[in-house]
């Protein structure tokens, strides 16, 4: 008989002590120009991230010319008093550079990322673009025709045209969040490079932006950087602009956005709530993220493992607008999609759901994986530069401190069960939540008129 080898196998591996971890705290400064600065030293991040926030929000574009912001921050990258587009494009192409921007309701934000080794081109280059951008004729016409070009996508889109019907449904009709934040056909038709630098010329200046530099600076002269680059960028001063409250209507009611033969139904149910200003927050982060937050969530545990109607379904909330007096909104929905023939139960099991949760609560132990998720894995999620930077560029946005982060951490590990219950509960009140569905109403109306959850209209999905 053949004698059976045998292995010797290692130990195995234990784990070691965990090490203290606080989300990193920047340096606040001002440049010479106005420019508010925030930096923050990371080791080891090679990579640079910078972040230029410019106070320009949506709901100061001017009457007509929704989507005037977004194509103005497109344009930011192509081409300068220096550089034409094509050179700006291989200039930063050279540095191992990549720059975006956007446009959202609170202002504008560029982001830069460059390897440390070339943070003195990469900052030249984002600095000639906010000093001097061309905003020549002939690439704003290509920006527009592009933005046109992406607008029946979006309305093809499922997911894109609930939001677009929630944002109409919830706001008043001459609130700018009613409408689409980068412009409708005809508001962006109607762009030219003349508006872009109107609007630039009365929003964009030093004195009411903030830039965040977040990485390895060991052996960077940051301040002598910023002076040749950001802090040669001039422009006269003026206030920051006053923001106005949100308003918004949550009378529960359900529109159809009628998709004949759609083989699916968009669910997006939503209504608006307090943002990160109220002490509430940080347990309604925490109860939102046991509703839907995850597989393991209330949500997904009936209507994805128990009954296969979705894929999967998530709860959030999303900030809209944030005001130091308290007068700012998020966003608060729930969102997935279901097969036509169940989208009558698939609501029908959500309400459930929704009215278990304020009849019986969460659990202790849905409470515990929530912390362990949102607060755990919290060092493994701001490993890189950009990802810290672009959080201290929220915090900036939504008038909150520089330790906010930090400090919501410390409130989420410290909720309780019933604390986030409690905020679940308010932040999805079974009769005053918004439902939109995308899908096939002659399939669908019916069933949902049998659920008694609101008036229900039904449009056209154009």
């Amino acid at each position: 008989m053949t004698e059976l080898a045998t292995m010797d196998f290692h130990s195995r591996p234990q784990a070691g002590d965990a090490k203290p971890w606080a989300f990193p705290a920047p340096e606040r400064g001002t440049l010479d120009n106005g420019l508010t600065l925030l930096r923050c030293h990371r080791p080891g991040q090679q990579v640079v991230a910078v972040e230029v926030l410019l106070d320009a929000p949506l709901e100061a574009e001017p009457a007509g010319l929704d989507g005037v912001a977004t194509i103005m921050a497109r344009a930011f990258s192509e081409g300068t008093d220096k550089h034409s587009a094509e050179e700006f494009a291989a200039e930063l192409e050279r540095a191992g550079a990549t720059l975006d921007a956007h446009a959202d309701h609170p202002g504008v934000r560029l982001s830069l990322e460059v390897p440390a080794s070339r943070l003195a081109k990469g900052l030249n280059l984002i600095a000639d673009a906010l000093r001097a951008p061309a905003f020549a004729d002939s690439e704003v016409e290509r920006l527009v025709a592009n933005r046109l070009d992406e607008i029946p996508h979006e309305l093809a889109n499922p997911s894109r045209r609930a939001a677009k019907e929630l944002s109409k449904e919830l706001f008043p009709s001459d609130a700018r969040m009613s409408r689409p934040r980068q412009g409708t056909e005809e508001t962006v038709a109607a762009i030219d490079s003349a508006a872009i630098r109107g609007f630039y010329e009365k929003h964009v200046r030093p004195a009411t932006a903030t830039a965040v530099v977040v990485g390895d600076l060991t052996g960077i002269d940051l301040d002598a950087l910023l002076g040749d680059t950001l802090g040669a960028w001039t422009g006269s001063s003026a206030e920051s602009r006053p923001v106005p409250p949100v308003t918004a209507d949550d009378t529960g009611r359900v529109v159809i956005v009628d998709r004949p033969g759609a083989v699916q139904t968009q669910l997006l149910i939503g209504r608006v709530g307090p943002d990160r200003h109220d002490r509430v927050w940080p347990a309604q982060v925490l109860g939102t993220y046991c509703l839907g937050g995850t597989l393991t969530s209330r949500l997904d545990r009936v209507l994805r493992e128990e009954k296969g109607y979705t894929y999967g379904v998530r709860a959030f909330g999303q900030v809209l607008r944030s005001a130091p007096d308290g007068t700012g909104a998020a966003m608060l929905a729930i969102s997935g999609s279901v097969d036509t023939p169940n989208t009558g139960p698939a609501l029908i099991d959500l309400w459930t759901v929704l009215r278990t949760l304020a009849a019986e609560g969460l659990t202790d132990a849905e409470r515990d994986v929530a912390v362990q998720n949102l607060v755990g894995v919290a060092p493994l999620k701001y490993e890189t530069a950009a990802a810290v930077a672009s959080t201290l560029a929220d915090q900036v946005e939504q008038h909150l401190p520089d330790d906010y982060q930090a400090t919501l951490y410390r409130q989420l590990a410290a909720t309780g069960t019933v604390e986030a219950t409690a905020a679940a509960v308010s932040a999805f009140p079974v009769d005053r939540l918004v439902t939109v569905l995308v899908g096939d109403a002659a399939q669908i109306k019916a069933p949902v008129e049998a659920l008694g959850i609101g008036e229900v209209t039904v449009v056209a999905a154009e």
